[in-house]
């Protein structure tokens, strides 16, 4: 090629490096929010980090920063992503590797606004777009607390599993710019609002709680579709991991003490957590003071209900389902399966028992449209964790070696078609695809204790 075939292409790429390089630089300014420098407006006493303790379990902090078998907040979680694996940090006070040498104004720029105390952008897996909404009296309390309350580690934070390009922080800037509130525009919760108590929810849920992450749907580029009331789409429900997670608008089919029961315990009369609200309802919602678990529920039932849900009570199908179980005759493979292996704990008529084992009958898990959490259920088990409202733990063996993935179909279909329940089958690839993915976690959990020394 000649020099005048070249002269073209050569003012491209100069063109092109010269705008990436103004798209780098501008997002320097986009970073410059907050200050840095700013320092505690209160002094650091017992009180504020006891206050930053309760708040931290508000935020369920520890889930997030704490790998399995790993020291609390010391990081090293992988966090999937659609980008690859994010690692959580340290935030630990220990000054080599964790927080301990951060300002004040470094640690609420982090919380609150996405930007790393070098100045880099945050992933959004930390849920700042929700901590902008956090007051700064508790943010204070959350650095007292981290910064006085947590013991500190010195462990090396884990490089991201994220390929080149998707691993440059500096486009992230304008993803937050466009999608994540700033604390000095965010609008405090329901503060309009003429019940203390509804305000009180509003703030936990859509603030430290950041109930949205999970519960709201996502855009294509990946932020939550609302991040209060204001929006029709927060809180409507949405799937993690392939578990259906239920929508939380206008909860009217549970009583404000089933919500309370919920969170404090992990189960009510008719439910029992499962999947990642485990974890939140162990290191998070149970610790929550009974007026705050009130507030939650109250302003939880106060929202207009989204979509209508999937179930719908219907006598005549459940007596239908429980005379043919009782009956015991003509059975399907699936029918068959459930009574050997179900019908103990949840009865012929799909009840289960209050506050022990969760009624099957209407349960948004089994009318979810995506079946992979019912799948899961079955294949690994499940069990209550030990709260103090419920100290005991109730759990459910897992099937995975009794059934192959056809019987594992035909019970899960007939779960999802029985009683009043009306949602689609489900067919041996699907419980194969979720056999598939339990046996790699195992994989790497056998690796992760290998690791630690465990």
């Amino acid at each position: 090629m000649n020099s005048k075939h070249r002269s073209p292409w050569l003012l491209a790429l100069a063109v092109l490096v010269l705008l990436a390089l103004a798209a780098w630089a501008v997002s320097l300014l986009l970073n410059r929010g907050g200050d840095a420098q700013a320092k505690l407006s209160q002094a650091l006493t017992p009180e504020l980090v006891k206050q930053g303790e309760y708040l931290a379990r508000a935020g369920d902090c520890v889930a997030c920063h704490t790998a399995p078998g790993g020291k609390p907040f010391a990081g090293g979680l992988g966090i999937e992503s659609p980008i690859g694996t994010i690692y959580s940090t340290n935030i630990t006070p220990d000054a080599r590797t964790g927080i301990g040498g951060w300002s004040y104004g470094e640690f609420e720029r982090a919380v609150r606004r996405g930007i790393g105390h070098d100045g880099n952008a945050l992933y959004p897996a930390m849920p700042f777009p929700s901590y902008a909404k956090v007051s700064t009296a508790d943010t204070e309390a959350l650095y007292a607390y981290f910064m006085q309350g947590v013991a500190p580690v010195q462990q090396a934070n884990q490089a991201n599993g994220i390929p080149w390009p998707l691993s440059l922080r500096w486009p992230l800037a304008y993803w937050r710019s466009l999608f994540a509130p700033s604390p000095e525009t965010t609008p405090a919760p329901n503060a309009a609002s003429s019940d203390a108590r509804i305000a009180r929810g509003a703030y936990l849920v859509q603030s430290l709680g950041h109930c949205g992450s999970c519960h709201t749907p996502r855009a294509l580029t990946m932020q939550e579709r609302g991040l209060d009331d204001s929006a029709p789409a927060y809180l409507t429900g949405a799937e993690l991991n392939g578990w259906a997670v239920p929508a939380l608008r206008g909860v009217k089919h549970w009583s404000e003490d089933d919500l309370v029961a919920y969170l404090a315990g992990g189960r009510n009369s008719s439910a029992a957590v499962a999947g990642e609200m485990k974890d939140v309802v162990a290191n998070s919602t149970s610790h929550l003071s009974e007026p705050d678990l009130r507030a939650i529920a109250a302003y939880l039932q106060s929202l207009p209900a989204g979509a209508p849900r999937v179930y719908q009570p219907q006598a005549a199908r459940s007596e239908a389902t429980t005379q043919a179980l009782t009956a015991a005759t003509q059975l399907s493979l699936g029918q068959r399966l459930y009574l050997d292996n179900c019908g103990a704990c949840h009865f012929v008529t799909g009840q289960g028992a209050p506050r022990v084992f969760p009624r099957l009958d209407g349960a948004s898990l089994v009318n979810a449209e995506n079946p992979a959490g019912l799948i899961h259920v079955i294949l690994a088990g499940a069990q209550t964790p030990s709260t103090e409202q419920a100290p005991s733990v109730l759990p459910m063996p897992g099937f995975a070696g009794r059934m192959d993935d056809a019987e594992v179909a035909e019970l899960a279909t007939f779960l999802r078609q029985g009683w009043s329940n009306q949602a689609p089958a489900v067919n041996a690839s699907q419980v194969k695809a979720v056999r598939a993915e339990l046996g790699k976690h195992r994989v790497g959990e056998a690796a992760l204790g290998a690791n630690n020394g465990q």
